[in-house]
């Protein structure tokens, strides 16, 4: 065997000691991840449904099973509020919003004051909650504060010195391993 052959034989030797080294974590995590899988649909009859103001004037849902799933398929959700004044708002009918499974948004249905919101799921994953929401008028942000940029006092971007630091080590060990195993020769 030559020398080089045994330097290429001893870095893989520390790159398969180092792979199976991490193999049990990665061994424990699959279970967890196929049970989660597993778990049945049909376990979660209904939804669980947070309801809270958007800060002005809509109202926003998000929607996740009972067992904490998140929701994977549209669902039509039914918006009908009471508001001050005994004024009435819905039956609204919710689409999901691009923000995430099972979020829903009703955009600006609802004007200043204090209001009961009530959201309803229809069967098979059939769902009802009320929940009371302070509208507010519209408001702009606030203009952002000038930022001073500096530079970072620490050397910044000086963070790979511990990935070059590692495979020095692991240069250094392979040769080692390669110079212990090695054989003579003889002329």
């Amino acid at each position: 065997m030559t020398g080089i052959r045994k330097v290429l034989a001893a870095v893989f030797v520390g790159l398969a000691l180092t792979l199976s080294a991490a193999a049990p974590a990665v061994a424990q995590a699959a279970p967890a991840a196929q049970a989660a899988q597993a778990a049945p649909a049909a376990a979660a009859d209904k939804l669980k449904l947070t309801v809270a103001g958007d800060g002005a004037e809509g109202v926003t849902i998000q929607a996740t099973h009972t067992d904490g799933r998140r929701l994977e398929q549209v669902v039509r959700l039914v918006l009908t509020a009471t508001g001050p004044d005994g004024q009435r708002i819905g039956p609204v009918q919710l689409e999901p919003q691009p923000e995430g499974h099972g979020f829903y948004s009703s955009g600006p249905v609802l004007s200043t004051g204090t209001w009961k919101v009530t959201v309803s799921a229809p069967a098979p994953l059939q769902s009802k909650a009320t929940a009371t929401v302070q509208a507010k008028a519209a408001q702009s942000p606030p203009a952002p504060k000038p930022v001073a940029v500096t530079k970072p006092a620490d050397g910044g971007g000086a963070d790979w010195w511990p990935f070059a630091a590692a495979g020095l080590v692991l240069v250094a060990a392979a040769m080692g391993v390669a110079m212990l195993f090695g054989r003579r020769r003889t002329s």
